[in-house]
């Protein structure tokens, strides 16, 4: 699942285009590490990849489609929906509806001088 020469998590399993873009895209921010939330994380992106096949084909066929007993909402529309909304509870679940954890700016001298004395094993 790791890849040596990458500082990223690779995902358990083949993502299509869309899903493997929202997993790297997440992890590049957020970098999630343990299993259960990359198990989440798979499962979104999974749910990513169904979203753009069902969108591809309610854009092929129209968003409504005659039946026998007249024009009906494409059943596939109802089925986009849900998946939509497994991703963004599931991105809830898992906190990145939050702002990514990053430092602001340059470090201060203070935090240079911590990571000087942490580099020394506090000998300062």
């Amino acid at each position: 699942m790791f890849d040596p020469t990458s500082t990223a998590v690779s995902p358990p399993r083949k993502l299509g285009n869309f899903g493997l873009s929202l997993w790297q895209s997440i992890q590049s921010d957020y970098g999630i590490d343990d299993a259960a939330g990359r198990e989440l994380l798979a499962q979104a992106c999974e749910a990513a990849d169904r979203v753009a096949h069902l969108a591809e084909k309610i854009d092929a066929d129209g968003e409504v489609i005659q039946t026998k007993n007249g024009p009906k909402i494409h059943p596939a529309v109802k089925e986009e929906l849900a998946a939509r909304s497994f991703i963004v509870r599931t991105l809830q679940a898992l906190g990145l509806n939050l702002e990514p954890v990053r430092g602001v700016g340059r470090p201060t001298a203070w935090q240079k001088r911590q990571e000087r004395q942490e580099d020394r094993g506090g000998d300062e």
